[in-house]
């Protein structure tokens, strides 16, 4: 009978800094929680949901609030539509001009993002596009794009290539292909690229405040403008909101199984290049 390996334990200063890395990463998020529930009345402190009910009844806050959901909503969609499309497109393209393609294609997760803001600012200005929230969806489309093309890839190259080519023994065209054989088994990739575009979008402040128009500001803008007036409870809680609603949004994206694609493309190029070099062998 075989005994189970068990790892051996990590250096206790390994295991202090861990801690400590937690600590400074979730220890101001706590406070900014548990400042949100807290009411001073007379010196005491009482638990209260005050502040959650004046930013509901905020109809600015509100009116920034349905500017980044539908912000976020129409950008991850043209860049779920246009990323799998570039992704099968880039699929598709021969290994020489695969790997240029591909690095051309992420060149925004380079990018700084002030660089990118400024640069998006100078192309509306050259093209003499009024700056409101058609700019900001478009500002958005830019840099999302490359988080679509990057999660479908990554499951386009695990696909087996003795499918489409069944497929095509069978008598389908490509159109029947794609319809019936890629793109079911790219549903997983899809709805992970359209989640991790709209936390992106819902969250981003750097872009959207270089490329949005007066009046018309998403919830990341009006609670920067809004804290330089000082930090208070109402604040907390509407950041608390934003906190909760991206962690309901990422705990789903989790759940779907689509996060798990984003780490397949490393071990899916190496079998692929394995079977290539099968097949030369051959």
């Amino acid at each position: 009978m075989s005994s189970e390996r068990t790892r051996p334990k990590a250096p206790r200063l390994a295991s202090m800094m861990f801690w400590i890395m937690l600590i400074l990463l979730y220890l101001p998020i706590l406070v900014m929680l548990v400042g949100s529930l807290l009411e001073d009345k007379d010196g005491s402190l009482q638990w209260t949901f005050k502040w959650f009910l004046e930013v509901i009844h905020d109809e600015n806050l509100m009116d920034a609030l349905k500017n980044s959901l539908f912000v976020g909503f129409v950008s991850s969609l043209l860049s779920t539509i246009l990323g799998t499309a570039s992704a099968v497109a880039l699929y598709r393209t021969t290994s020489r001009m695969y790997w240029m393609m591909e690095g051309l294609s992420m060149i925004s997760l380079i990018f700084p993002e002030i660089v990118f803001a400024l640069s998006l600012l100078s192309w509306f200005f050259v093209l003499k596009l009024e700056l409101g929230l058609q700019t900001v969806i478009i500002a958005h489309v830019s840099f999302s794009l490359s988080y679509v093309l990057m999660t479908v890839n990554s499951r386009l190259v695990t696909l087996d290539p003795s499918l489409e080519d069944a497929a095509r023994d069978l008598g389908a065209g490509e159109w029947t292909i794609l319809k019936t054989i890629i793109l079911p088994l790219l549903r997983p990739a899809i709805l992970g690229g359209f989640i991790l575009s709209f936390l992106l979008s819902f969250d981003d402040f750097l872009i959207t405040y270089f490329v949005n128009g007066v009046g018309q500001d998403t919830l990341p803008v009006k609670l920067y403008t809004a804290m330089k007036m000082g930090v208070s409870p109402k604040l907390n809680a509407l950041s608390s909101l934003m906190f909760l609603m991206t962690f309901s949004v990422l705990i789903f994206f989790f759940r779907s199984g689509s996060f798990r694609i984003l780490f397949e493309e490393g071990s899916s190029k190496v079998r692929s290049d394995e079977r290539e070099q099968t097949n030369n062998l051959l």
